[in-house]
């Protein structure tokens, strides 16, 4: 990016100006232990507006749930209007999936479960945003949010605001840098800590971020496919089955309209 220090100052201005406008206290920020929460939180926190980090652990990797415990900490020694609450959602994650009823398709089921568990850490995030009249402030990035639309429908995309939609993977983390997310956020693998098996993003979309923010310039620019190398062309592939497959995701929801002589 040509200058860090404007886009930190126009996401801070932004943020602080719509939560003005819409006479709301401050905000909430789920913090996961990956960059683009702990980039979004530190921006959240730096408005000078009270802001509310929870953790939200469902069966979690110790890893993720470490370095979202020590980023919090890190906002909280640098910023007073930074508090944070603590919701271990393994039971009730663990309670819901009892009450289920049996299912021969456990692929799918998996899936949604891993669903189930962004669609909990959103009612959490709700709930504190209407007790204290803030809002639930978005941590999606521009490949993400727009591109192969890599999030859980009213999940991690039940936000009210997303002050780094505009910013693919890779200008995310050149933020942190920035603002000196420690160390082991920056160097972590991005994953949506969906699955008890740690699988990373790379892994469950078949791309890495750098690919995915190059084949997103050429699927909406139209560039020229003929003299791209096998890899790019898998890679464009990949990318566009997945905003094909999640196109849903990012457009208004389809209401059906009743003639006007029918009613």
């Amino acid at each position: 990016m040509k200058s860090l220090k404007k886009v930190e100052d126009h996401i801070i201005n932004w943020l602080k100006d719509y939560a003005n406008k819409h006479n709301m206290g401050g905000f909430v920020v789920g913090v996961s232990g990956g960059i683009d929460s702990a980039v979004t939180s530190t921006l959240c926190a730096k408005t000078g507006l009270n802001l509310i980090c929870l953790e939200m652990p469902i069966q979690q990797e110790s890893k993720q749930d470490s370095r979202a415990s020590i980023h919090i900490e890190w906002l909280k020694n640098q910023f007073s209007n930074v508090i944070s609450h603590r919701l271990p959602l393994d039971k009730v994650f663990s309670s819901f999936q009892e009450i289920l009823p049996m299912t021969n398709n456990l692929s799918s089921q998996s899936l949604s479960l891993a669903n189930t568990r962004a669609r909990l850490r959103m009612t959490s995030l709700y709930y504190f945003a209407a007790l204290n009249k803030y809002l639930v402030a978005g941590t999606g990035n521009k490949v993400e949010d727009f591109g192969v639309g890599f999030y859980t429908k009213y999940g991690d995309g039940g936000v009210d605001i997303s002050p780094i939609a505009d910013l693919n993977k890779s200008q995310v983390f050149e933020m942190g840098k920035f603002l000196n997310i420690i160390d082991t956020i920056q160097k972590a693998e991005p994953t949506d800590g969906l699955w008890n098996d740690n699988r990373t993003d790379e892994e469950q979309i078949g791309a890495s971020y750098p690919e995915l923010e190059w084949a997103m310039d050429v699927f909406e620019n139209k560039i020229d496919q003929t003299t791209m190398t096998d890899r790019q062309k898998k890679v464009l592939l990949i990318y566009s089955n997945f905003h094909k497959q999640n196109k849903h995701k990012m457009v208004q929801i389809p209401v059906c309209e009743i003639p006007k002589s029918y009613i």
